[in-house]
């Protein structure tokens, strides 16, 4: 690691693929999870900003039945239940910037989470991801 800091779009971007690892791993799995998840050399971090992932990760677990509700409220057709788990989870991460990060304005979490869509989601998933969004904006 060359011990630059990483940007706001790769701090996202980790906080991303970490949550990611809820979908495929049970709850009392995930610190092992996590560890592991900053051992790999394409998600390492460090200081300040291994310190911002986890923050912000644990914060999104802890407001996730709240978030999740809300998706289930919101997305006209769909529920967390039948979304793409790549959807979910750019959704939750989102949502948590719009309602409760205020270092995040609502127009940047919804286009960073459109980047996210188009990086790692299906075709049409920028399109879905925009349209639940504006429904929280």
């Amino acid at each position: 690691m060359s011990g630059r800091e990483l940007s706001r779009r790769e701090l996202r971007e980790r906080i991303f693929k970490l949550l990611f690892r809820i979908e495929f791993n049970k709850p009392e799995d995930m610190e092992e999870q996590k560890e592991l998840f900053f051992s790999d050399e394409e998600n390492c971090a460090e200081g300040n900003d291994a310190d911002y992932i986890r923050g912000k990760y644990d914060n999104i677990i802890g407001k996730l039945p709240q978030i999740d509700e809300w998706i289930n409220e919101k997305a006209e057709c769909w529920t967390t239940a039948r979304m793409g788990k790549v959807e979910l989870t750019i959704l939750r991460l989102a949502i948590y910037e719009i309602r409760f990060d205020e270092a995040v304005p609502a127009s940047v979490a919804i286009n960073e989470a459109v980047e996210l869509a188009k990086k790692f989601g299906q075709d049409g998933s920028s399109s879905f991801i925009n349209g639940v969004l504006s429904q929280f904006a």
